[in-house]
């Protein structure tokens, strides 16, 4: 690539959702000039939420990424040939999940070729993606099946706190037989690998967490941690190269100890043992990173809030630390930018 600035890719989201409207507030920030931004979105959509917002149109529609500009809000379109979108905010409709799927997918078209160096989704609707007819349970797993990765790993980052699931969108019931030696193994050898390569930290520090209330409290409270945590811990610490992995901790001790200043990550067994304490911590500017994908992607750690769609009210927070983040991996991972 020629411009040395990373072309950061943000596919648009639900447009009835906050999306527009939190890309539109960062992208007027100052710290855009350390990356070429390129919205996937219908241009009719930024037209509609820079007159909701009062926003003087500061647009720049191309045709293709190669035209896009340092220093200019550049919007490509993922439809192409629709000339009028009804953008309806607060209201889930088939229009506004297939374009929030058809961005994603040129998207992860553009950064699989070179084109763009990282990805930032801002948040679809589960229920208006599938009204147009794609049948998935999140963002994370469309990404895994169009890239042809068979693992990855969801990680929660807010500055040097990194909190990762070992499961994710999955019932609390089914957690339990979910979790496997084999699976967890996994999950860490992804967080290592990543910890290194996108973090640059050379020997990183791994908290596991148990399953179990108090890590099962010497079997008393369910055996995983015994028969099945921490002989795998045991097994790996000498086989993974520089990384050293401590536990298996309580989560609720972890945390009230302050701990997790003590890691450079944690690994959660299921999602709200992670993303509640997450959350707490990180006021409201976490950034959710896909780790193990071949190619970068970042979003913010919220969803549609179809509530306060248009209205203004949408805090940019999250989607600025997505933002920043993505460009920080993408000079991370690239060494010519």
């Amino acid at each position: 690539m020629t411009d040395p600035k990373p072309r950061i890719v943000i596919s648009i989201g639900d447009f009835n959702g906050i999306g527009p409207e939190i890309i539109l507030k960062s992208l007027t920030e100052d710290f855009i000039g350390t990356s070429t931004p390129v919205i996937l979105s219908p241009p009719g959509v930024i037209d509609f939420y820079c007159g909701n917002l009062g926003f003087e149109n500061p647009i720049h529609s191309i045709d293709n990424i190669d035209q896009a500009e340092p220093g200019k809000i550049n919007v490509l379109d993922p439809l192409k040939n629709e000339k009028t979108i009804s953008v309806t905010p607060g209201y889930q409709t088939e229009k506004s999940g297939l374009v929030a799927m058809k961005a994603i997918e040129m998207g992860i078209e553009l950064c699989t070729s070179g084109s763009a160096q990282a990805l930032v989704t801002a948040p679809i609707s589960k229920e208006a993606v599938n009204l147009a007819g794609y049948n998935i349970p999140g963002h994370t797993e469309f990404l895994a099946t169009q890239t042809g990765t068979q693992e990855v790993l969801m990680m929660l980052v807010s500055g040097d706190l990194r909190v990762s699931l070992v499961t994710t969108h999955i019932p609390i019931r089914e957690v339990a037989q979910k979790i496997s030696a084999a699976l967890i193994e996994r999950k860490l050898e992804i967080l290592s690998q990543s910890l290194k390569e996108d973090f640059g930290i050379e020997k990183p520090k791994i908290a596991v967490f148990g399953l179990n209330p108090h890590a099962g409290d010497g079997g008393v409270i369910g055996r995983e941690e015994m028969d099945l945590i921490t002989p795998l811990l045991k097994k790996l610490q000498p086989n993974i190269h520089n990384t050293i992995i401590s536990g298996p901790f309580p989560a609720d001790g972890f945390f009230g100890q302050q701990l997790h200043k003590e890691f450079d990550a944690i690994l959660a067994m299921y999602h709200d043992q992670g993303l509640a304490p997450f959350k707490l911590l990180s006021f409201g500017k976490g950034v959710n990173f896909t780790a193990g994908l071949p190619i970068i992607r970042t979003s913010p750690d919220h969803g549609t809030a179809f509530d306060i769609a248009g209205k203004g009210m949408g805090n940019p927070s999250s989607f600025k630390e997505a933002y920043s983040l993505a460009v920080q991996l993408a000079k991370q991972r690239f060494s010519d930018i």
